[in-house]
């Protein structure tokens, strides 16, 4: 490696040093430093610039694969990609831990969801309008027991993207997974457990003008319904989030 190209240092312990040496690397390909094709150290060589053990820098490695950056060619080592464009979309889980991060995320549902609720509406099979009306169940049972309802939440709007009969809609929504729903990412909630269960009571409530506007097959409706019901948790997120102390 030509130490022009990149500047190789120890990594301080305090983060979690495989993370560390992912971003460091990350950051390096990203920028340029390392191009396209370029070698990288072997594994010998990172251990003793970067101050970790084997274990690290080949955990590190196998992230950085994973994402496309960087690919191993036998005998040979380790080296950039030739097309980083090819590289998995990702979201990264620290991004999502910021107020600013869920909204971002927020805003990528709402380019989806709606529309989702549109082509649902006008596809939907009677079983996928059952599992929609099962998701809306579980989620009152879940509000009835003073349960957060997170996971049933997250039942209705897969439910939704099922009824598309598109896969992607669905493979979009877990792909999110526990970034699709704010108060799971971001421990925001009221410290009024009354004030809380109103909110989830309006959730509710926004979950049923959805089912029945599929129900009823009206798309314009039901990309009404859901357009509302995520602009009203963005800014429900938004007064949560003002309330809580443990924002970061």
């Amino acid at each position: 490696m030509k130490e022009e190209k990149t500047v190789f240092r120890p990594l301080v312990p305090p983060r979690n040093l495989k993370d560390e040496l992912i971003d460091r690397l990350t950051g390096e390909i990203i920028s340029g430093s390392l191009k396209p094709n370029d070698k990288l150290p072997t594994e010998q060589e990172m251990i003793q610039v970067f101050g970790v053990s084997r274990t690290v820098v080949r955990e590190a490695l196998a992230a950085l694969r994973a994402d496309g950056l960087i690919q191993t060619r036998q005998g040979a080592g380790a080296f950039v990609s030739e097309d980083l464009r090819r590289r998995p979309f990702r979201i990264d889980p620290d991004g999502t831990h910021s107020y600013s991060g869920v909204l971002d995320v927020m805003e990528l549902r709402m380019s989806v969801e709606i529309e989702a609720a549109g082509l649902a509406a006008e596809r939907r099979t009677g079983m996928q309008l059952k599992g929609i009306a099962e998701a809306l169940k579980h989620f009152k049972a879940a509000l009835d027991r003073g349960e957060a309802a997170v996971e049933a939440d997250f039942e209705f709007h897969c439910s939704v993207a099922e009824a598309t009969g598109n896969q992607y809609f669905r493979s979009f929504l877990s792909f999110l997974g526990s970034f699709i729903i704010p108060r799971q990412s971001i421990r925001s909630e009221v410290t009024d457990p009354e004030k809380y269960r109103r909110y989830l009571e309006k959730v509710n409530g926004e979950h049923e003008a959805i089912h029945k506007a599929i129900a009823d097959k009206d798309p314009s409706a039901a990309r009404r319904a859901m357009r509302k019901h995520l602009v009203n948790g963005r800014d429900r997120y938004r007064k949560l989030a003002e309330q809580s102390s443990d924002v970061k």
